[in-house]
């Protein structure tokens, strides 16, 4: 266990790698802000769902709107970035679900999922 650390890092990329190149771009600084902005809003949103189900806190609905309307907002820095629009997503998320799940939602169905169709059908979105 002494060692895990200088064993670990034998495998990071320590120059940065394409991260120092691509921060030179503003649309992937927009990216890093948007994806990190919904890690942030979903980890708030578990909060929320953990302290009421485990800790017998009050359900507080209007901070769980807040926290979705704080992850839809940078939401749309993502796809303002990618020239897309909540629609878009909506579509090709639908068509997607349309594709794994032809009648309904089947363990069967998620378990042997047709990924090179559902990747056809993301692609045209």
């Amino acid at each position: 266990m002494n060692d895990y650390i200088e064993k670990a890092m034998r495998t990071n990329t320590s120059d940065g790698g394409p991260l120092s190149r691509i921060l030179q771009e503003p649309e992937y600084l927009e990216l890093i802000h948007a994806a990190l902005g919904v890690c942030t809003e979903s980890a708030e949103l578990a909060d929320q769902v953990k302290k009421a189900v485990f800790y017998g806190a009050k359900l507080d609905k209007a901070n769980l709107l807040e926290e979705v309307g704080d992850g839809l907002w940078y939401m749309a820095i993502v796809l303002k970035t990618i020239d897309k629009t909540f629609g878009d997503a909506m579509r090709v998320n639908i068509a997607k679900l349309e594709k794994r799940y032809p009648e309904a939602f089947t363990e069967e169905d998620a378990i042997n999922r047709d990924l090179d169709g559902e990747r056809e059908i993301l692609e045209q979105g």
